[in-house]
């Protein structure tokens, strides 16, 4: 007995081994297996992690940029010569340790002439894995003038015929009967508290004035919608063109002397060139009227015999022609331009005008075509202009007024596709209160978007600096 009892003892001792070498066997494997897993994890953390530290690096990089350009707004170098080519790599430093642990790489694209979007492309790497690269691109643009669809130092009468398609500001009152879909903005303040602005009898008024809210007029409930009163004054003074650095940057015949006859006529063709003419008679026609209530003799439109061909160029590769003096613009415009007038003059009845006599229109509105023209003083339509006309482009009026003088000779429909901004008063109608007596009787404003961040060429920016148009990573 005592034998089998010892031969079933070793048996159970052999199963027992056997068995605990087979879950020792199977918790191998699972462990072998959770390890792996757990090591596959680690890589996978890893990896997110430092591509997560490639995206922060990346980040950091646009962030300099964006500080870079608001300090040194026309720096697309990265502080070297224009001749540079990037990318400019910069380390990044851990400030905790203050050890390097990546860098990141900038490629910066400068504006196209006419425009002012800058691109960012800003990739960055840790030392430890710098194959994973994260890359950030960002747009940033600086506003122009042409944010406005119109802009004006002075008050403002929108008519029951009249509409405007985008945002209107005025640093005076506003007088607003006709139709808008965008923010309507005057630097005056609501009656009470008051004291609003001093509405006169050229805005429909009793005399000498009465006292009118910052903004008022028989508009539309869905157009009073975008009404708002106090809204900060807009400095004019300090988004008016500088005539000196485009006189700079116009060179060659697109650099126009002093005339010594009446001014020059510009006609813009839709081959991309531009007819240049001097204009030596004038055709005759009534006195007129300007919006300070001044009466003119002088004529505004050139006679059919009273201009001289001069030459015929394209449009200048930096798109500035700079006139010294009155000039006359017309025509298709293709490509990218602006057209300054200045006699550099103190004096207000010798500053340099713009004066359109006919149509003047894009090849296409798609953005790839924009004129800016910038008078000294007025900008103004003249007496033998077209009963419908229509004017695409951005206007400024520095000192002067956009405006139609009063003939007592009513014409149909004007419409303006772009900006404009305008010192004094603006009107391209006149009404006695109820029916429309001159100028152009339905007038029409489309603001063109393209404008915003793609003006014309050295057309004047805001004060706003950079600003961000996009955003995209990978």
């Amino acid at each position: 007995m005592r034998t089998i009892n010892h031969q079933k003892s070793k048996k159970q001792s052999g199963s027992m081994l056997v068995y605990s070498l087979l879950v020792i066997f199977i918790f191998s494997l699972v462990m072998l297996g959770v390890l792996s897993y757990a090591t596959m994890q680690l890589r996978v953390i890893r990896g997110s992690v430092n591509r997560e530290m490639a995206f922060q690096i990346a980040e950091a990089g646009e962030n300099y940029y964006q500080w870079h350009l608001a300090h040194f707004q026309n720096d697309f170098w990265d502080g070297n010569a224009s001749t540079t080519v990037g990318p400019y790599v910069h380390d990044y430093i851990d400030k905790d340790t203050n050890k390097k642990v990546g860098e990141f790489s900038l490629q910066i694209t400068p504006p196209l002439v006419g425009s002012t979007i800058t691109t960012i492309k800003s990739t960055g790497y840790t030392l430890d894995n710098p194959s994973q690269k994260r890359t950030v691109t960002v747009r940033y643009g600086v506003p122009s003038l042409a944010k406005y669809a119109f802009l004006t130092q002075s008050d403002v009468w929108i008519g029951d015929t009249e509409s405007v398609s985008g945002q209107l500001h005025a640093n005076g009152g506003i007088r607003f009967d006709g139709a808008g879909n965008a923010p309507i903005t005057s630097f005056k303040n609501n009656i009470p508290p008051g004291p609003g602005y001093q509405c006169y009898p050229y805005h429909g008024c009793s005399s000498p004035y009465q006292w009118k809210p910052g903004i008022w007029g028989a508009a539309a409930t869905s157009t009073r919608a975008y009404w708002q009163m106090s809204v900060p004054y807009v400095d004019f003074s300090s988004i008016t063109s500088n005539f000196q650095d485009m006189e700079n940057l116009a060179t060659g015949q697109a650099d126009l002397p002093p005339s010594t006859q009446q001014g020059y006529s510009l006609v813009f063709k839709a081959d991309g060139t531009v007819d240049v003419y001097k204009v030596t008679a004038l055709r005759t026609h009534p006195d007129g009227q300007d919006v300070n209530g001044v009466w003119h003799s002088e004529d505004l439109d050139y006679s059919s015999s009273g201009r001289v061909f001069q030459y015929n160029i394209p449009i200048p590769q930096n798109g500035v022609i700079f006139v010294k003096d009155h000039v006359w613009v017309e025509g298709v415009i293709n490509g990218r331009v602006v057209v300054a007038a200045t006699k550099y003059s103190s004096d207000p009845t010798q500053q340099a005008r713009i004066l359109i006599p006919n149509n003047i229109t894009y090849l296409a509105k798609d953005g790839n075509h924009s004129l800016g023209l910038i008078a000294e003083k007025d900008i103004l339509i003249t007496y033998y202009a077209p009963t419908n006309l229509e004017i695409d482009g951005a206007l400024i009026a520095q000192k002067g007024s956009a405006q139609v003088y009063y003939f007592a000779a009513p014409k149909t429909s004007i419409l303006i596709y772009g900006a404009v901004a305008s010192f004094g008063v603006w009107t391209w109608s006149w009404t006695n209160g109820s029916s429309c007596t001159s100028g152009y009787c339905n007038t029409s404003t489309v603001y063109d978007s393209n404008l915003l961040y793609a003006p014309p060429p050295s057309f004047p920016l805001s004060a706003d600096g950079y600003q961000q148009i996009s955003w995209n990573s990978d």
